[in-house]
């Protein structure tokens, strides 16, 4: 989400040369990815405008300024759309902290998970966890492609601080991340309460000696 041909001395089929064929492929793959954002960035405002029950692929299509089947071709529908912006909305946005401060990159860690919980961010969350409920393949599809990652990720912060002797002796690596995600999905799905440094603070005090 690619080939190249060559050709003996002696057999010599009428090919580009390289600068050529990059002239040629190049504009092909700028414009597939350029439609691929754009239609995640219209379903994310599609979204916020109208709701997830009434978002279709055709209404995402349409504001994309792209056709129904350039979406399927990628997507098998538009829970996936939205779960493939959701990832890499957080894979840009929660770096991966390793510092000789093990407290500080659990810190920074949590902040950068709460600030990627943009409003849009938000909705597109609570969405997707509806969806997983009900669509036990996209379910999967959820768990593999975002939750698992993110605990993952996590889990890899917690287990430097372990190591480093500052996480609280009664928690294991497993349930500390459970308390973290834990509050997140509660605040998002049942409280509406805000995913702020606050929290975040919070939760590292909770989880550091």
């Amino acid at each position: 989400m690619s080939e190249q041909a060559k050709s003996s001395p002696g057999d010599k089929p009428d090919v580009p040369s390289t600068s050529a064929r990059e002239t040629a492929v190049r504009p092909g793959r700028r414009r597939s990815e350029e439609s691929r954002q754009a239609i995640l960035g219209a379903a994310f405002d599609l979204l916020g405008e109208v709701g997830y029950a009434r978002l279709t692929v055709e209404g995402i299509a349409a504001r994309s300024g792209t056709g129904k089947q350039t979406v399927y071709r990628w997507w098998p529908g538009k829970a996936d759309v939205l779960l493939e912006a959701v990832t890499a909305h957080a894979r840009r946005h929660i770096p991966l902290p390793e510092t000789d401060d093990r407290a500080a990159d659990l810190r920074t860690f949590l902040s950068a998970t709460f600030a990627a919980a943009t409003p849009g961010t938000s909705a597109a969350l609570r969405a997707l966890m509806a969806e997983a409920q009900i669509d036990p393949a996209f379910g999967e599809r959820f768990r593999e492609t975002l939750l698992n990652p993110r605990r993952e990720a996590l889990g890899t912060v917690v287990d430097r601080v372990r190591e480093a002797g500052l996480l609280a002796p009664h928690l294991t690596t497993a349930t500390a991340v459970d308390l973290v995600f834990g509050a997140l999905w509660y605040r998002l799905l049942v409280t509406g309460r805000p995913l702020d440094d606050g929290l975040a603070d919070l939760l590292a005090r909770t989880l550091l000696r």
